[in-house]
């Protein structure tokens, strides 16, 4: 019989008393949870998982107890907030396929600063609400824009400048202002 073996005959044999099961969170402390098992017997159980994890009411979590000691070693069912902190930098990676975030919620990014870089950016939206104090934008060679209305509002002066400029339109032409200064 191998040491690994022979370890194992070793342990305790389980007791009545032992729980491995769902238990559904009937209290939330700031260092323990009350939950329920065993058809209505309610526990102290301490958060044992390698995430952290802040449990709400009537989520079912997996507990593991043995007498008074009982902890939560997983989420069956959950609508509680798990995070993951780290301190100093982090480099998330996908080495070999594509990283995709998703959410039936929302993805939020909070940051002093962001920085994008790709070789392409395709975005797709139902709309899009874009708001700035200021919006600086550099296109290299063309810049299409392709729209079934356009409007543009500028409160203060707006200025064009281009080495040639056409405005053609098939039906009507409008320019309505007190001074129109040509040439």
């Amino acid at each position: 019989m191998t040491q690994a073996a022979r370890k194992i005959r070793e342990l305790p044999a389980p007791r009545p008393d032992d729980y491995l099961g769902p238990g559904r969170v009937v209290r939330v402390g700031p260092r323990e949870i009350e939950v329920e098992i065993r058809g209505g017997e309610r526990v102290a159980a301490q958060m044992a998982l390698a995430f952290p994890y802040a449990p709400e009411v009537d989520d079912v979590l997996l507990v593991i107890g043995r007498d008074d000691e009982h902890y939560v070693i997983g989420v069956l069912r959950g609508t509680g907030k798990a995070s993951l902190s780290f301190q100093g930098a982090v480099d998330l990676r996908a080495q070999g396929g594509p990283l995709t975030l998703t959410s039936d919620q929302g993805v939020a990014i909070r940051s002093p600063a962001v920085a994008i870089e790709a070789g392409k950016l395709q975005m797709f939206a139902g709309s899009v609400v874009q708001k700035f104090t200021s919006l600086y934008q550099r296109v290299r060679d063309a810049m299409d824009l392709r729209a079934g209305t356009a409007r543009t509002v500028v409160d203060e002066q707006s200025y064009l400048t281009a080495k040639n400029a056409s405005i053609v339109t098939q039906e009507t032409m409008a320019i309505n202002g007190r001074e129109i200064h040509l040439g």
